[in-house]
């Protein structure tokens, strides 16, 4: 495994991530500027040309920011839907390539001509994966890093637990790996560079900040839900994912209803995620609603105590 220099000054390994309909603008610059990588899906736009605006808007809010204590902001990035439902996917990633995006998490399809478009500029590419054979599929392609989607996760998530996949992947797999799944607390960062991850992806834990997009409901849905109330099933998008139960009962679909599955289609995507609302399993660690900075030194924090505590702790040495 190998940190790519782009990510050697964080303040912390971790990358807050790209939420449908949830990361904006104000998230990732907040995010970068506490020291993660901040990032938003292109398709979060409802074109290429708001992708692009927004793409400036990070640039902007950027360049007049002070990373902590004096350092320059972490890198941001995208995600790019790499799969055929997505029609936009050749003007966004030209759009990516002319503003040169530090770092591109692409889903759902690993393709080795994005990868060489991204590379083409010095860009990295991360790509998420649910299990092995996707993962060997990204670094045939030349993936950079690999985002081991694992049980637990918001949004389309696998139902491996972290400690088959990271070292499974790790055993033959020499660039970055980033560990996903109910990553909501610093030690929970400390357990996945403990396991051999990289870094961490947290989704779900930025959902409830005053940045994030998504409607007030929803964050007080996170505050108020534990574990019990996520629910893993391809009946809301057509393929499986974490959604929280009390969203799937306002919304008066019937689980137990016979439902297609199986086929996903980008053009359904928005109408049924904004309805019914997705939380990984980490959710019962949330318990309020903060700035995008606070919760960001909150984790720096909660992960230098545990690393120190790891590092101290008498059966470590």
């Amino acid at each position: 495994m190998a940190l790519p220099s782009l990510f050697r000054n964080l303040a912390l390994p971790a990358i807050a991530s790209p939420m449908f309909l949830a990361s904006g603008p104000d998230l990732v610059v907040e995010v970068c500027r506490s020291g993660l990588v901040g990032t938003f899906p292109a398709l979060n736009q409802r074109s290429s040309a708001g992708y692009e605006a927004w793409l400036e808007e990070v640039r902007a809010g950027l360049a007049e920011a002070e990373g902590p204590q004096g350092r320059a902001p972490a890198p941001f990035g995208v995600n790019l839907i790499v799969h055929k439902s997505n029609p936009r996917l050749a003007a966004d990633l030209e759009l990516t390539v002319k503003h040169k995006v530090p770092l591109v998490i692409t889903s759902l399809g690993a393709v080795r001509d994005v990868v060489e478009a991204v590379h083409s500029y010095g860009g990295l590419v991360f790509h998420d994966v649910v299990n092995v054979r996707h993962a060997e599929k990204a670094a045939q392609a030349g993936a950079d890093g690999l985002i081991a989607v694992c049980a637990g996760a918001g949004g389309h998530a696998g139902t491996l637990s972290p400690f088959a996949l990271v070292p499974e992947i790790a055993c033959w797999f020499e660039g970055a790996i980033v560990l996903a799944g109910a990553m909501s607390h610093g030690r929970h960062i400390a357990a996945a560079r403990m396991l051999g991850a990289d870094m961490a992806y947290l989704g779900t834990r930025f959902l409830a900040t005053r940045e994030c997009l998504v409607q007030e409901d929803y964050k007080h849905m996170l505050v108020e839900a534990s574990a019990a109330d996520i629910v893993y099933t391809p009946k809301i998008s057509g393929v499986p994912a974490n959604f929280l139960r009390p969203s799937i009962a306002a919304a008066g679909i019937d689980l137990d209803a016979d439902s297609h599955a199986g086929a996903l289609d980008m053009s359904n995507e928005a109408r049924a995620w904004k309805t019914v609302w997705s939380a990984g399993q980490g959710v019962g660690a949330i318990r309020d609603i903060l700035p995008a900075r606070e919760l960001c030194a909150r984790l720096v924090e909660e992960y230098s105590t545990a690393m120190h505590a790891c590092a101290t702790d008498s059966f470590a040495s």
